[in-house]
């Protein structure tokens, strides 16, 4: 037996980008910030933040668009994966979280789009089926890693 589960608690980096593979098969990208801090041996508190890709399918990534934004403060449990491209003549890897549930955790009110006169509906968490979903892949051509730095 064997288990590929992640769950991070985070800030997003930045508006979730969604793309359709297929005309009703979206899928969206953002980066989520995990950050701990500690005491130094010298009493100096140091903080340390980790950058992590995330990727969301189907109703997740509708939901995503529609109400996440940079800023948002999220709960992703899904699974870690690795791919990888040529892209002439250089091989790019990437690292990244396949979310298959998430969480909102900030306020309604922050959820509100200035300007947007209709309620934000109150959502806890969005989940894609239960079945083994094989993703199509994605032609990241790119050629950016979306790192903030």
């Amino acid at each position: 037996m064997s288990v590929n589960k992640v769950i991070l608690v985070g800030n997003v980096g930045r508006d979730p980008e969604v793309k359709y593979v297929e005309q009703d098969v979206p899928f969206a990208r953002f980066t989520l910030a995990t950050s701990e801090s500690y005491r130094a041996k010298n009493g100096e508190r140091v903080e340390s933040t980790e950058w992590h890709n995330i990727v969301l399918w189907r109703g997740l990534a509708k939901v995503a668009e529609q109400y996440v934004k940079k800023g948002s403060k999220l709960f992703i449990e899904g699974k870690i994966t690795h791919r990888q491209y040529e892209q002439d003549g250089i091989t790019k890897y990437f690292t990244e979280i396949v979310g298959n549930n998430m969480v909102m955790l900030d306020s309604k009110e922050s959820r509100e789009r200035p300007g947007d006169p209709t309620p934000t509906p109150e959502i806890t968490s969005s989940s894609n089926s239960s079945k083994e979903v094989n993703e199509p892949e994605i032609d990241d051509d790119s050629g950016d890693d979306d790192l903030p730095f």
